[in-house]
């Protein structure tokens, strides 16, 4: 079905879909859409609070999407350098007055299990128990070069949800699952 621009963009409001991007994702590539994302929220004029927590829920999801996106390819850029490209799903939405993020991304079976066991972790968690388990991790982190973030941004994310991180796992195939993850902020009251 064959939609024009202003179908989209009524469906859109509908939803109340603040932003939506699917497509590439690379480390360079980052710098426009924060700004992007940064933009929207000064738009939307949220407290400081609301919109630190959503930018960096975004920044967080978008890092978990090139690390776990199953979805890879290698480019040559124009500088001759070689860039590793993912692909994935973001959603930004408005319902009432609580922003809702979703993400979705191809991963395989192994990081499937991995990203299930550190969220199934992080939600049986209060918020004073993310607090510590955050610092635990960031002092492991600090005491291991060979770290890759410890699950860091996962918890940065469990701590800023305002309530725990809902996610799917749909099978595509043998070796492959879709992985979304779903988040919201309140705007105005405490996460």
């Amino acid at each position: 079905m064959r939609m024009d621009i202003e179908e989209y963009n009524e469906m859109l409001n509908k939803n109340n879909i603040r932003v939506i991007y699917s497509g590439p994702i690379w480390s360079d590539g980052i710098d426009g859409m924060a700004e992007m994302m940064k933009k929207r929220l000064e738009f939307d004029d949220i407290p400081y609070t609301a919109s630190k927590s959503v930018f960096s829920i975004f920044v967080e999801q978008i890092n978990n999407m090139m690390m776990y996106s199953a979805e890879k390819e290698k480019k040559i850029n124009a500088e001759s350098r070689e860039t590793e490209i993912s692909k994935g799903v973001f959603v930004l939405g408005l319902q009432g007055d609580t922003y809702f993020i979703q993400t979705g991304n191809l991963v395989t079976n192994s990081n499937a299990e991995i990203l299930k066991k550190r969220i199934d972790h992080l939600n049986s968690l209060d918020k004073k128990q993310l607090r510590q388990y955050h610092k635990e991790q960031m002092n492991a982190e600090n005491d291991n070069p060979e770290s890759h973030g410890a699950g860091i941004g996962l918890i940065e994310v469990a701590r800023r949800s305002a309530s725990p991180i809902e996610y799917t796992l749909n099978p595509r195939g043998d070796k492959m699952q879709y992985f979304t993850v779903y988040l919201t902020v309140i705007q105005g009251g405490k996460q």
